[in-house]
């Protein structure tokens, strides 16, 4: 392509620009040949002319097409230039939020200088395994680049990480190592990995400090070894650390701090344990104020403290020694305070010896304070003749002091160094290592010194090795795909180098300067600029004198030479190490004792060359100064030692970038970007590659994306590789600027977008033809329907004219006829208007006449009528007058009485008044009225009473009157005179008696009256009483209600949420059954190692049992059974010893009583659970009053019964009662009154009724006297049966069930009725036989009864809630200790805690071992007392079988010969089977270990299952236990063997699945419950065990169902997890839809070698479908198969969309479609095979989402609203990643803006959603086992001949 053919109109290009660098810009007008500047249109829509040089020639920088702007891989882009690689690195950090960038093999990080949420737990997981170029950029993916090709290759690793300060080095190299200690955990359990991760904060905080650029700035390199086993276990570490900045020890910049370490110190002052260090704040020392502030905004010194004291304890540092660590820092301290006092003119210097610091740096050290003092301002000078003490100046003191504290502090860097590394070192044989290289950047400052000249010296080299090494990939490359090349230039600093390094070089020249006793830094300069003057990288400055530049490869740099000979030479007087040689404490005088100059050799790996590893910073040699190394001669063999490692590795690159300097997230800043771009060599790895082919296809990807460029002469070809050379040859003429591999197509720089440019125009070319022929049939169709809207708007128009013109026609005609009308009208009107004038004028004339006359006649009228109203008015008024007065003088009278009145009644109303608060309100006058109508009443009957004995006494006075008449009439007939007298004292009488008669008339009248009046009251008061009531039972009803709906409510809340709970506590239960699986396979797996130690010859030592003991404290809650841990334990002794045997049988113990208590706790919450369904539902039936069964039924009808006896039995009472009283009243009165005749006749009739009804009673009486002779006569037959049936249903109530104590309540009854029936003649108050008081006994008796029932019921449920109430409470308490025990841990170091969590549990489980033992001490002599007289009552039933048959036993040979005969008797089958206890081992191998499922396909579904459970009920049979115990062991211990063997065999552990669940099922079935019984046949009710309960084994099976599920979904996940993202993601269902961008190097390194190993979804359906026969076709439950599939697809759901989140080239549109397409297949599988009711399709919501996501529009408010409310599923930073990612394919879609996703991140800030970003695809449902009995009969199964179980019998 020329020159012309690129730089068109239209093309974009990059210009340079002050501000930004480089600048983006459009050309407007075609280049042409010769042409002196380019036309060009900025983005400001500014013209800009560029001059062009005709000479060089040198155009613009052509820019990338839209479509490979932010990519992956720098070298994906088709223009590789400095402008590309700035704009592609800004594009990603500032739009897309992505730190990490690939240039080659190198991986940019950019500091966000923000947390991001991309280093989680679950992010290293889904890079782990992965291939380098199928992840987005990552440190993890480099990290897991590293350990892939150290365990493929065998090869030792290295990844080097460079930048200069605040670039994020260390942080980087932090997430590189946590990456290895999650996937190369250790396997010995040593926790060497968190070791390796503890020696961070301890290094950050002795050689990191706040610089100007960095807050946490690494002072000093590094280098980690991290050692890996065969297995590619880390074993182990080491650290090499590099040139510490010891100067800042004593001096630090403005703005900058001492190491971190001195601050936390001071921080802590205020601790108990320092008080003697005798320190303060920070700003009152010396060495750590100079900077001004001593505080770091957002860093908590004293918290970062007690980290780095918690990672000295996880180090294994003493408290001793971090005490000795801290003194020796605050005495560093201490001396940087000393008072030095100039004397002489300051030739001579003192200090005091009462100086405070003085003292305290003494005694901090435990040195000789009055030395120290001395030595301090003194010097010893030797010479041949003699040795004599010299003062220093007051300038050498100082400095004399600082380079002692700078002494102090690099020996105790070096001791803590080298304490980690014994930390970190291992006795195992180390098969390869990974190294982590943290090192400082390449720095430039204002003042460069002896640290920045070491600093460039170590980047030179690394550069040097760096360049060569992408020189040797980049060639490889080429040599690997067979294409021609020619050699590379490429920048090569070994000039440089040789400056530095070569013989007279500047160190050469630094250390022989330093060897003159009076060298000086002018001096060396002087020298430098003799020798070196010449060379092309050196040169002098023109304004100075003692300083020199270096031409680095990244930036020329000067240097100051001041100070270069004092920290060349590091010079410590001997006088003062002497002292601190003698210090009291062992550790300061060990610090500087002699030490010799190299550590013995480590092997690096097998097959690589064996390395010298020496310490990076030998030990200071104090006694021979002047033969001592100087630094810059210790730093360069250091050196050399670095790169002779990193040589013997495979490098991995990573470049830290620092975006701004003033430290903000997400600000980047161009200048400062580029310039660091430069130095770390990122360029310069662009520029190698563009001096290649740095743009590279495979054939079938470059086939898909450009075949749109191809004819169909070419399209019809087979052969892609040739379809493409041809299309190349066509399209670009020069041959040179591709070449064709092996596997790929190799372009040179620029091709690509070319082609981008060719495919665009096609496109665009395509899309206008599309366009114009869409345009024009638009038109012509827009046409068309005018053309037809203007001939129908014609027609309507000239219709409506028409009709227009026949209106007017019409409204003339009938105008005129108006007019003729009108006309005629307003004439006639006008004469009618002026004869009606005429008239009324007339009129009015002629009334005006006469009205004169009358109002004449009318005045004088009135006039005389005035006169006569005023006449009388006056005399009215002259009447009022005197009246007034009269009434004036009387209302003064009156007024003067009223006041007098007045003043009396206040006085008398004072005492009403008080008399009405005391009596005041309703109730009291309602109670005076009831009390006044009460006292009438009873005068009432007082008068009645004295009336009846008036009319008594005046009957009998007129009787006795007319018997004394007659009498007298007889004596005296004669005497008138007496008979006068006499009947007038009778007339006399009379007249009283009416009198009488009259005032008691007239008594009972009034009384009446204020009786009606009273009750008329009381009426009223009832009425409001009622209303009352009305009103108080209408809101009792309706709080009732609400309490019940809210009581119902409330316990549909609580329902759920026990679900809640039940499930997550059955969630963590089967964790810790999984947890408790695979850590007894790690036990197998152990003692194989032991089996194959023992068996070994020669030395072996014995394993710790700390591994164990720390995991299975670290895992209290782990549970599992008794069964099989005898066996295991004895052969553990046999095998390790009785030791070790013991502390395995202490963990299970430990774990038996875990288990039983986690079974408590199930067994409690399910018991609670079901209790409130039962509340729940004894609700709902009082509710509807349905679906009531008989038994309560009968309860209640026989409830009710008693409650009706009860009261008619009263009732009798009460009226039996009033007829005695009547009849005793009325017997004394005259029987002669027709009123007395007709009560009595009444009392009759009640007395009657009374009578029916006790014959009613009678019969109830008689009933409930027979249902009590039943009972009594059931208790006589036997109590065995009673015993049964209270142990069957404890909960029962008579008299519908057979509870003993019922039945015993009700013969006490029977026999009081008895007794009641003796004593019948004492109540014979009613009738001779007494059957009134006979009911009346018997119904107190069955009251008393049913009384004593229902308290015997309620006593018993208060124990019940009384004994749970106790029981939650010690759950509660316990669980408040074990959370406050927890919580205290929780603040501990982790190996404390797990120190301290081993410690609890081994007291703990002591204390339950040693009762554990004395409740089975207990039990044993139990048993051995029940064996005893089993025995004896054995021997007597043999004794009474051997007197009643003569039959003889036959030996066992015997009986196995008769077996033909009893199974010739196939009818009688019973379902067992009989075995020999030998035979045992026998049925296990055959019936489980050594059977395949195909042996059992074509038989009954589970028949192993069926055959174990026969045999279990034959020994259920004969009452042998032991015999029970031992088979279930062996078949769960042969379960595991079996599961163990085949432990990746999906078809063999779904088959035991299934079995297991089957015999599960079978023993619930058949164990007798009732709850299991329901759907049980007759025949299958009598296979139930009849005298074992296997609740336990059950409970074991549980458990172990539990495992085989685990596994079996381990093993599928396995299976399927390699084809989810091929499947789902990648492949292309919708041929054609998907488009194929251009790839950068990771896509074509080595890495993906391995071959093509793409799926498809027919594959995974196919698998899916293989699962789900083998599952059908071994009885596996629906229910569990279901939960199966459900965990596959949230397996599948899960790792698709980690990928698709952690993947750019797939969050696409045409991904979206291809996604969705997947998914519906996946749907349309469930809907085949029935599954949908599994919840598997809920699974998939977040991944169908996330494809929803992707297609959705996206760019205004409104679709942000969308999509907002459309992701539910999925969180805020999974739908803001997946914007972020969101790439268009081709160039006509437009990328996400970042106003977008502003704008969702607005919308979604409410939701609450989780921190993580991926989904945890481990994450297991859990699995519920249903009951699900079988509908086989055990008599019906058939043993097929195949099992070979000859030996088991029918019986």
């Amino acid at each position: 392509m020329s020159t012309t053919q690129l730089y068109t109109k239209y093309t974009r290009v990059w210009i340079p620009d002050p501000d930004d660098v480089w600048r983006s810009a459009e050309i407007i007008k075609d280049y042409k040949e010769g042409d002196k500047s380019l036309q060009l249109k900025l983005e400001d829509e500014t013209l800009y002319e560029y001059p062009i040089d005709l000479q060089g020639n040198e155009l613009p920088f052509l820019r990338n097409p839209d479509i490979l702007v932010g990519q992956n891989d720098l070298t994906a882009l088709s223009y590789l230039h400095e402008p590309a690689v700035l704009h592609n690195l800004k594009v990603r950090f500032l739009e897309s939020n992505h730190i990490y960038t690939y240039c080659g093999i190198v991986l940019v990080a950019i500091n966000p200088y923000e947390q991001l949420p991309i280093y989680e737990q679950d992010v290293i997981y889904a890079y782990s395994g992965q291939n380098m170029g199928d992840m987005d950029p990552h440190i993890f993916a480099v990290a897991e680049e590293a350990y892939k090709q150290m365990a493929r290759e065998e090869k030792n690793q290295s990844i080097i990480v460079s930048g200069e300060s605040g670039a994020g080095k260390t942080v980087s190299a932090k997430y590189a190592m946590r990456f290895f200690a999650t996937v190369g955990g250790s396997a010995s359990e040593t926790n060497i990995e968190a070791k390796v991760l503890a020696s961070s904060p301890i290094m950050e905080a002795i050689g990191n400090a706040k610089t100007t650029r960095n807050d946490n700035s690494s002072r000093f390199g590094k280098y980690i070894q991290i050692g890996f086993d065969k297995r590619f276990h880390i074993i182990g570490a080491n650290m090499r650390t590099y040139l510490l900045e010891k100067s800042r020890v004593v001096f630090q910049a403005e703005d900058e701090r001492n190491y971190h370490i001195f601050y936390q110190l001071c921080a802590s002052a205020s601790l108990p344990e320092f008080k003697d260090l005798g320190l303060t704040c920070a700003e009152d020392f010396f060495y750590t104020s100079q900077g001004g502030d001593t505080s770091i905004d957002g860093v908590d010194d004293a918290d970062d403290f007690e980290k780095t004291r918690h990672a000295f304890t996880l180090l294994g540092v003493k408290e001793s020694h971090q005490m000795i660590i801290f003194r020796i820092i605050a005495a560093i301290l201490h001396l940087g305070n000393l008072e030095i006092q100039g004397e002489r003119d300051g030739e001579a210097c003192s200090v005091l010896s009462e100086d405070e610091h003085l003292s305290n740096f003494c005694g901090l050290l435990g040195v000789e304070h009055s030395q120290m003092q001395h030595w301090l301002c003194h010097r010893k000078l030797v010479t041949t003749a003699e040795t004599y003490v010299k003062s220093m100046s007051l300038h050498q003191v100082v400095n004399a002091r600082n380079a002692l504290a700078k002494h102090i502090y690099a020996q105790l860097f070096n001791w803590i160094v080298q304490h980690i590394n014994k930390a970190l070192h291992t006795t195992v044989k180390q098969h390869s290592f990974i190294g982590v290289l943290d090192i400082y950047g390449f720095e430039t400052f204002e003042v460069n010194s002896f640290e920045q000249f070491c600093i460039n010296y170590a980047n030179e080299k690394l550069q040097q090795q760096f360049n060569s090494h992408v020189f040797k990939l980049e060639q490889e490359e080429y040599m690997k795909e067979e294409i021609p090349w020619t050699l590379i230039d490429f920048y090569d600093n070994q000039p440089c180098i040789d400056l530095i390094e070569a013989k007279l070089g500047i160190l050469d020249l630094l250390d022989e300067e330093c060897k003159v006793p009076k060298g000086t830094d002018q001096n060396w300069a002087q020298k430098l600029y003799d020798r070196h003057a010449a060379s092309q990288h050196f040169q002098k400055p023109r304004m100075s004198n003692t300083s020199f530049i270096v031409l680095h490869f990244a930036d020329k740099v000067e240097y100051q030479s001041e100070g270069f000979l004092e920290k060349n030479r590091d010079t410590v007087y001997e006088e003062q190490i002497n002292i601190l040689k003698a210090s009291k404490y062992q550790m300061v005088a060990d610090l500087f004792q002699e030490e010799k100059d190299t550590v013995p050799t480590t092997a690096v790996g097998k097959g690589a060359p064996r390395i010298s590893v020496r310490s990076a910073r030998p030990a200071f040699k104090a006694a021979n100064k002047e033969h001592r190394k100087t630094v810059g001669h210790q730093f360069r063999n250091s050196l050399h030692l670095l790169m002779e490692t990193l040589n013997a590795t495979t490098p991995h690159y990573v470049r830290c970038i620092k975006p701004n300097d003033e430290k903000l997230p997400f600000k980047f800043d161009p200048k400062r970007a580029v310039q660091q771009l430069r130095a770390c060599g990122v360029l310069e790895t662009i520029r190698i590659s563009a001096a290649g082919f740095p743009s590279r296809w495979s054939y079938p990807d470059f086939f898909n994306r450009y075949r749109v460029l191809m004819n169909k002469r070419d399209l019809s070809k087979n052969d892609k590789r040739q379809i493409c050379q041809t299309l190349l040859e066509d399209l670009i003429k020069d041959p040179d600027k591709f070449q064709f591999g092996r596997t790929k197509i190799f372009f040179r720089a620029g091709q690509v977008a070319y082609l981008e440019k060719l495919r665009a125009d096609k496109f665009r070319a395509a899309t206008i033809m599309i366009q114009k022929t869409v345009r024009g049939w638009l038109q012509r169709t827009k046409y068309q329907r005018l053309r037809r809207a203007t001939l129908v708007l014609q027609r309507y128009a000239r219709g409506c004219l028409a009709r227009r013109l026949a209106e007017h026609l019409r409204r003339t005609r009938a105008a005129i006829i108006l007019q003729k009308q009108y006309r005629m009208l307003r004439i006639r009107r006008a004469f009618q208007r002026i004869r009606n004038a005429t008239v009324t004028i007339q009129a009015f004339a002629r009334g005006m006449f006469v009205k004169r006359i009358y109002h004449q006649m009318l005045i004088e009228h009135k006039a005389i009528i005035l006169q006569k109203y005023v006449r009388g008015w006056l005399a009215r008024v002259r009447f009022r007058r005197i009246r007034a007065a009269a009434v004036v003088l009387q209302c003064h009278l009156r007024r003067r009485r009223a006041q007098r009145q007045l003043q009396a009644l206040r006085i008398e109303a004072r005492s009403a008044e008080h008399l009405k608060k005391l009596n005041i309100g309703m109730e009291n006058k309602v109670v005076q009225l009831q009390r006044k109508v009460d006292e009438q009443n009873k005068e009432y009957k007082l008068l009645n009473e004295q009336l009846s004995m008036l009319t008594s006494a005046h009957s009998s006075e007129v009787e006795k009157l007319k018997k004394e008449l007659q009498q007298y009439q007889q004596s005296q007939r004669g005497d008138g005179n007496q008979l006068l007298s006499l009947q007038g004292e009778m007339e006399q009488l009379r007249m009283e008696l009416e009198k009488a008669h009259g005032a008691r008339e007239v008594m009972e009248d009034s009384h009446g009256k204020e009786k009606d009046l009273l009750r008329k009251r009381i009426s009223d008061l009832e009425e409001e009483n009622a209303l009352l009531k009305q009103e108080k039972e209408e809101l009792n009803r309706r709080i009732l209600c609400q309490s019940e709906d809210e009581f119902a409510r409330n316990t549909v809340e609580e329902n759920i949420q026990m679900k809640k709970e039940l499930e997550e506590e059955r969630s963590r239960y089967q964790n810790l059954v999984k947890e408790y699986s695979s850590l007894e396979q790690r036990y197998d797996n152990l003692r194989d190692e032991m089996t194959i130690i023992k068996q070994a010859p020669g030395h072996r030592r014995n394993p710790s049992n700390q591994s164990s003991l720390e995991s299975d404290s670290n895992n209290p809650s782990i549970c599992t059974s008794e069964i099989g841990d005898t066996e295991d334990v004895i052969q553990q002794v046999e095998e390790v010893g009785m030791e070790k045997a013991a502390m395995d049988m202490t963990l299970f113990l430990k774990l038996q009583k875990r288990v039983r208590e986690l079974e408590l706790e199930r067994k409690k919450l399910q018991a609670q659970l079901e209790k409130k369904e039962q509340e729940r539902q004894k609700s709902q039936v009082i509710e509807t009053k349905a679906q009531v069964t008989p038994e309560h039924e009968d309860f209640a009808y026989n409830s009710l019964k008693r409650q009706e006896l009860e009261s008619e039995n009263k009732k009798l009472k009460n009226e039996l009662n009033e007829l005695r009283k009547a009849i005793a009243d009325h017997a004394t009165q005259n029987n002669s009154s027709s009123d007395m005749r007709d009560s009595y006749s009444l009392l009759l009739n009640q007395l009657k009724s009374a009578n029916e009804e006790l014959e009613v009673r009678k019969e109830e009486v008689l009933i409930l006297r027979s249902q009590i002779m039943k009972a009594a006569q059931q208790k006589d037959m036997g109590k065995n049966m009673v015993k049964e049936r209270e142990s069957i249903s404890p909960n029962a109530s008579w008299p519908n069930s057979d509870r003993h104590v019922d039945q015993e309540d009700a013969i006490e009854a029977y026999q009081g009725m008895c007794e009641t029936n003796r004593k019948t003649e004492d109540w014979g108050y009613l009738n001779e036989d007494g059957e009134l008081g006979l009911a009346y006994q018997g119904l107190k008796q069955v009251a008393r009864l049913l009384e004593a029932q229902l308290q015997d019921q309620r006593r018993e449920h208060e124990e019940e809630m009384e004994a749970l109430r106790n029981q939650v409470d010690l759950m509660q308490e316990e669980l408040e200790k074990q959370q406050q025990a927890f919580l205290q841990t929780l603040q501990l170091s982790p190996e404390v805690q797990v120190e301290f969590g081993l410690q609890q549990e081994i007291t703990r489980l002591t204390n339950e071992n040693l009762d554990l033992k004395e409740l089975l001490e207990k039990l044993e002599k139990n048993e051995k007392k029940l064996k005893k007289q089993l025995k004896i009552y054995m021997k007597k039933i043999q004794d009474f079988e051997a007197s009643q048959t003569m039959v003889p036993v036959e030996r066992r040979s015997h009986e196995r010969n008769m077996q033909v005969a009893v199974q010739r008797k196939e009818k009688d089958f019973q379902g067992m089977l009989e075995y020999y206890k030998e035979d045992e081992p026998l049925l296990i191998r055959n019936l489980i270990t050594d059977l395949k499922p195909q042996a059992v396909s074509a038989t009954v579904p589970c028949l192993p299952a069926y055959i174990l459970y026969m045999c279990i009920r034959h020994a259920d049979y004969i009452n042998d236990d032991q015999k029970v115990h031992s088979l279930l062991t062996s078949t769960i211990n042969g379960v595991k063997k079996v599961l163990k063997k085949h432990h990746d065999d999906f078809e063999m552990t779904s088959f035991w699945l299934a079995n297991t669940c089957r015999l599960l099922h079978c023993l619930k079935q058949y164990s007798g419950e009732e709850g299991f019984m329901t759907q049980n046949t007759a025949k299958q009710n009598e296979h139930c065990l009849k005298n074992f309960d296997l609740t336990e084994y059950r409970q074991v099976l549980g458990h172990l169902s539990i495992q085989i599920y685990q596994q079996l979904i381990n093993i599928a996940g396995g299976i399927l997890q390699p084809m989810i993202v091929p499947a789902v993601l990648e492949n292309e269902s919708i041929q054609g839809l998907s488009s194929v961008k251009p790839m950068g190097y990771r896509k074509y390194s080595s890495t993906v070698a391995e071959g093509d190993s793409s799926y498809s979804l027919d594959e995974i359906i196919r698998q899916l479908n293989t699962f789900h026969s083998i599952m059908c076709d071994q009885g596996l439950d629906p229910e569990i198969i279901q939960q199966v599939f459900k965990q596959l697809f949230y397996m599948i759901n899960a790792v698709a969309l980690n990928n698709l989140l952690l993947r750019k080239d797939v969050c696409s549109w045409s991904t979206g479609m291809q996604l969705r397409f997947n998914i519906s297949q996946l749907e349309e599988w469930l809907r085949g095979k029935n599954l949908q009711q599994s919840g598997a399709a809920q699974t998939l919501e977040p991944l169908i989402q996330a494809a929803q996501l992707l297609q959705l529009k996206k760019k205004t408010s409104e679709d942000a609203e969308a999509i907002c409310s459309l992701c539910t599923s999925l969180t805020t930073q999974q739908i803001v990643k997946i914007l972020n990612l969101y790439t268009p394919v081709n160039e006509f879609e437009e990328r996400v803006t970042v106003a977008f996703i502003r704008n969702i991140q607005k919308h979604l800030q409410e939701r609450n959603d989780p921190p993580q970003l991926l989904l945890d695809f481990k994450h297991m449902f859990p699995v519920l086992f249903p009951f699900n009995p079988s509908a086989i009969t055990m008599d019906s199964i058939h043993l097929p001949a195949s099992l070979n179980l000859d030996f088991l019998n029918k019986v």
